[in-house]
């Protein structure tokens, strides 16, 4: 089992009338990462937030980034998300036309590169674009909202992601999103998965801190 894996609570479930008291909660916790999910209502059925709330997020946050693009052609924003603080940009394969060139386009911004696939795509698709990419991410859950149900598949897809790892000898992260629990994320980590990403789980719980905590330990 992978024992170093990263929590990144999704602040996609925050209370956003209590952001500031949400991302503190955040930096004193075991988390590790700040998912941001950013939504343009036309690659996924939903609105978020944009480069003037990652900027003030950014102020506040003493742990890395992770911004998640669920958008469409992506390569006309990136320079601006790498601006407002993102320490690590995610594109969909699904939203690139050029994926190499676009996953080049971040890494000259500093920031590192993601490449996310959505539960449909196989990860075969991915075979020529992991040798240049920092991390992967699988959705487990159809992007656009939280607190969906786990797509139990997912878990044979993080396995087949790790061998295709290991056979390249490769060093990119696999990051899981959508649908993350206890029983869900240990499932994950045996699979291979380095990165958790959590939202409702831990922002709808009694104690996000603890909830954080048993992530962690898993």
């Amino acid at each position: 089992m992978n024992k170093t894996h990263l929590v990144a609570p999704s602040l996609l479930s925050a209370d956003f009338l209590r952001l500031a008291e949400e991302i503190k909660m955040v930096n004193k916790s075991e988390a590790d990462w700040f998912h941001l999910d950013i939504m343009d209502g036309m690659f996924v059925p939903n609105i978020t937030f944009g480069f003037d709330i990652i900027k003030q997020i950014n102020k506040l946050a003493n742990k890395p980034l992770d911004v998640h693009l669920m958008i469409e052609k992506p390569e006309r924003y990136i320079e601006k998300f790498a601006e407002a603080g993102a320490d690590l940009i995610t594109v969909h394969y699904e939203a690139a036309n050029h994926l190499h060139r676009l996953v080049m386009q971040i890494k000259e911004t500093g920031s590192k590169a993601g490449v996310a696939i959505n539960p449909h795509t196989p990860v075969t698709c991915l075979e020529e674009i992991i040798p240049y990419s920092d991390m992967i991410l699988i959705m487990s859950v159809n992007p656009g909202f939280g607190g969906q149900k786990f797509i139990q598949t997912s878990v044979e897809k993080v396995r087949k992601l790790n061998l295709m790892r290991k056979e390249k000898n490769l060093s990119m992260l696999i990051e899981v999103d959508g649908g993350v629990n206890l029983d869900t994320g240990k499932q994950l980590i045996e699979a291979g998965a380095n990165v958790l990403v959590a939202g409702s789980f831990v922002f709808k719980s009694n104690n996000p801190t603890e909830t954080i905590k048993k992530l962690k330990s898993l």
